[in-house]
């Protein structure tokens, strides 16, 4: 465990100092119920208020800083970090409930994001001139005050890749971890702080609804990046468009994969269809929610689907034999279970796989096994919803068209995977397909930190597309003769 964590349980940070609130609420592992892992405080209008006085008191020096001088103390933070990620995995584990291996790789990816964003700020920062007869210079600024709200699925990347790019680019941050596992993120983020001027980075925790309100109305805060659900989002550009916010958001995903007549199902594809549903207990925004296979593959598709998720371990992710951990919440346990049951009452069959890792010790969690639904139609309740856990439903498709319509039949677009063993036929359908991204025989994340695709419709707005996020988080302008 990282020798940050016993001063960071209960506090909060605002210019520097770390503050204990007047009121905490536990955070317990989703693994063992009973097992308090630290405190969170739930931050008062007035904790948030401080913070954004920080933040914005902070801004002029901080944006003032040379482009070289911003890099060069992301770097050295991020060599502070570096060495504490293998004691810190386990904090990680206990809050949230994924496997070590996960776990780890979240953390070692803060790290990356740090010192690969710092390697290309300078370069990017110059001044761009535009060939012509005008003197054009496209030239860039820090934008202010920005809010990062990062959920609790994905709370390490998801806040590293929104914070970094920001401070990188110039701006000062209130961060706002979710209540169910923000411990992690206080941390590390204490590391990387310690090696910022007082300010730049602030940390307020507790109820989203409550700093989450106070961010939006504040009109000093000048960009909120947001990770969640599309309905929080929704109100969160409602909130926000008093004061015309810059927004990014990473909402909901649906995200279908479509088994084409000639896709090769051979083990390694399987095992990344597997694990395209079920890493993190399916609770991923990212991840394959329904399967559409062509009728002639389908009952070789199921046999081998059904293999894979019988050959699943499940239990406590500080159990080296975990291959998949509970689910994070009570609510989102609740809500699992209960679209579940609602799917066995419509009439569809439900078969749930898997090994319990641990019998004895199975209702001390939220754990669930693996499950595939059958017999489910284009408007389950199944098939609509973003489920967010290990469930999922499989169905049949004959045209290859129908099946173009049936994947885009959602609110959502974020991701989709296309399995076939022709690339022009896989690229002709992602052109089709409502998603901002394909994947071809594949349904992962983007390895290049350079590039990620939020969604289409429903599912974002933003695009972090170039030198590591930086451009989201800085203003360019036109200077001209």
């Amino acid at each position: 465990m990282s020798n940050a964590y016993p001063s960071i349980s209960g506090q909060f940070l605002i210019n520097g100092e770390w503050v204990r609130g007047a009121k905490v609420t536990d955070v317990t592992n989703p693994a063992i119920l009973t097992e308090v892992v630290g405190q969170v405080t739930l931050c008062s209008k007035d904790d948030v208020k401080q913070a954004i006085d920080a933040a914005e008191q902070a801004f002029p020096a901080w944006a003032s800083t040379s482009a070289e001088k911003r890099a060069e103390l992301v770097k050295e933070a991020s060599k502070h970090l570096a060495p504490i990620i293998e004691q810190t995995v386990p904090l990680f584990v206990r809050e949230n409930g994924k496997p070590q291996v996960e776990a780890k790789k979240d953390l070692l990816r803060c790290v990356e994001i740090m010192s690969q964003g710092a390697e290309a700020l300078v370069k990017w920062w110059q001044p761009e001139s535009i060939p012509g007869g005008q003197m054009v210079q496209l030239r860039r600024r820090p934008r202010g005050v920005t809010a990062v709200i990062s959920p609790w699925n994905s709370p390490m990347i998801l806040t590293f890749k929104r914070v970094i790019p920001a401070i990188l680019a110039g701006n000062t941050v209130v961060v706002k971890p979710a209540t169910d596992c923000p411990l992690t993120v206080l941390a590390t983020l204490k590391v990387v702080a310690e090696h910022l001027p007082p300010g730049v980075i602030n940390i307020v925790t507790g109820s989203g609804a409550l700093v989450g309100e106070q961010i939006c109305g504040d009109p000093r805060v000048r960009t909120i990046a947001f990770t969640g659900s599309t309905e929080t989002g929704k109100r969160i550009m409602s909130m926000s468009s008093g004061t015309v916010k810059k927004l990014y958001m990473e909402l909901g995903g649906n995200d279908p994969a479509l088994i084409l007549p000639d896709a090769v199902l051979d083990e390694v594809a399987m095992q990344r269809i597997r694990m395209g549903i079920l890493r993190a207990a399916g609770q991923v925004c990212s991840a394959i929610k329904r399967v559409y296979v062509h009728e002639s593959r389908y009952e070789e598709f199921m046999g081998k689907l059904t293999r894979e998720f019988g050959r699943m371990i499940v239990g406590n992710g500080m159990q080296p034999d975990a291959m998949m951990g509970p689910i994070n919440n009570k609510a989102q346990y609740d809500y699992v279970t209960g679209l579940i049951e609602r799917t066995k009452q419509e009439g569809a069959g439900v078969e749930t796989l898997g090994i319990k890792l641990d019998e004895e010790s199975w209702n001390q969690g939220y754990f669930l096994l693996p499950s595939i639904a059958t017999g489910v139609n284009q408007s389950s309740e199944l098939v609509r919803a973003e489920q967010f856990g290990p469930i999922i439903p499989v169905l049949t498709y004959s045209d290859l068209d129908e099946v173009i319509a049936m994947a885009n039949d959602t609110e959502f677009g974020l991701r989709a995977s296309v399995w076939t063993a022709d690339q022009q036929l896989a690229e002709s359908f992602a052109d089709r397909l409502d998603a901002g991204a394909v994947f071809f025989n594949n349904h992962t994340i983007f390895q290049d930190l350079h590039y990620d695709f939020p969604g289409l419709k429903e599912s974002g707005l933003s695009r972090e597309t170039q030198m590591c996020g930086i451009d989201l988080f800085a203003d360019t302008y036109g200077f001209a003769n």
